[in-house]
């Protein structure tokens, strides 16, 4: 394996930027013939996707095997993905070294300078690991948020969905976090993926165009790209979005400032360094006020007894974070609400977050969920019943399943 390839490029004149020189760097699988005239770059994936990446993306990648340093210039260049889990591949250029720089010609510039000129700051997971976070301009600092304070600790990133992993199963949290490949068997239960491509429909409905609220003549071919459902999910699913018509929040707003789809909410708990992040189906503005709204859909019309908090962890943080102001706007009408979205209709639970019994509870929750985790430095696999239904027990040595299909 070849060492990874370099393109270093020194401006002749003044640069806006005022940059001395750029590097260029390849990151896979760096591969060179004997005689050094054929160079290849192996890109793992876990599977092959069925969309391809960027053309400037490609387009970059082939300048840097063609011109890179170490060794001299390669005759040709080949860059191709291969698939961790069965080893497929898929070729996305191959050519000479003057068809990589003419590809780059066309596509690379571009691409690059959308990247060099970018002044867009993305808070996330990455803020976890980010040397500037506590001097960021768009990482809001959210104090006690998640109710601990520690010192010491190493900072990390945290959502719900962490906090629900982690109680079944340090470990599954664990591997998780490291982007295993999942069971496909378990992470695209067919159950999971209605409820997702409901999501994907709504957040388009509702994300595009000027707001109108929803009616209940849905598509017959509702289904977003990328999802396959059988008829009877297709069927159910579209029974369930006739059923957010009477529900649907784009009644309250007036237009598209009102409304943010599946917004990032991110906030940096300063006492506890952890960087907590969320993923809200809908915020939109009532008036003056912002309201949280999540949705669920079920197959039945059954109702749990358990607290919605409980049964919803996410509502707990939404809660927390309404009741702090920390969405903005007035106090007026902002809440927190549930939609959950039956066969036989649809129930819209409304949560005031200003109730003290509420943020109480709310509190209870995300401590419950939070405390042991934040000093935690093992995560410890719980082998048990869940290992069954565990979609990276594959990977896990004390998993009580031998062998979970990807």
């Amino acid at each position: 394996m070849a060492e990874r390839w370099t393109y270093r490029y020194r401006p002749s004149g003044p640069e806006a930027r005022s940059a001395e020189e750029y590097r260029f760097t390849v990151w896979g699988r760096c591969l060179t013939s004997a005689d050094g005239m054929l160079r290849e770059l192996r890109l793992p994936v876990h599977r092959l996707g069925q969309s391809l990446p960027p053309e400037g993306f490609v387009a970059a990648a082939a300048l840097v095997l063609a011109e890179g340093a170490p060794g001299p210039p390669p005759e040709h260049v080949r860059i191709v993905e291969f698939a961790l889990l069965d080893g497929r591949t898929r070729e996305l250029f191959a050519g000479s070294r003057t068809q990589a720089l003419a590809l780059y010609r066309e596509h690379g510039p571009d691409a690059l300078a959308d990247i060099l000129n970018g002044q867009e700051y993305r808070p996330g997971s990455s803020c976890g690991e980010c040397p500037y976070v506590r001097v960021c301009p768009a990482l809001r600092a959210a104090p006690g948020l998640l109710g601990i304070e520690a010192t010491g600790r190493p900072r990390r990133t945290w959502s719900v969905t962490n906090g629900r992993n982690y109680r079944v199963c340090p470990a599954r949290d664990h591997m998780r976090r490291l982007r295993l490949p999942a069971a496909d068997s378990i992470e695209r239960e067919v159950t999971a993926e209605r409820g997702r491509a409901l999501h994907a429909y709504l957040a388009d409905r509702h994300g595009h165009g000027i707001p109108r609220p929803c009616t209940a003549e849905v598509p017959e071919q509702w289904v977003p790209n990328g999802f396959e459902l059988p008829e009877h999910e297709r069927a159910l699913g579209a029974r369930l979005l006739r059923r957010h018509a009477a529900v649907c929040p784009l009644r309250c707003v007036k237009d598209s400032t009102d409304v943010r789809t599946e917004p990032r909410v991110v906030r940096h708990d300063t006492a506890a360094d952890v960087v907590v992040i969320a993923a809200p189906d809908l915020l939109y503005r009532d008036a003056d006020s912002w309201v949280w709204r999540e949705t669920k859909t079920s197959a039945t019309n059954r109702r749990s007894s358990r607290p919605l908090l409980e049964l919803y962890p996410q509502l707990a943080l939404a809660v927390t974070l309404v009741a702090r102001g920390d969405l903005g706007g007035k106090s007026t009408r902002a809440r927190v609400e549930l939609e959950v979205l039956r066969p036989g209709g649809a129930d819209l639970e409304l949560i005031d977050p200003f109730i003290p019994a509420n943020r109480t509870a709310a509190e209870q929750v995300l401590g419950a969920m939070v405390s042991e985790w934040h000093g935690d430095d093992y995560y410890t696999p719980v082998p048990g019943r869940a290992c069954g239904r565990c979609e990276v027990a594959r990977w896990c040595s004390a998993s009580l399943v031998a062998e979970v299909p990807a």
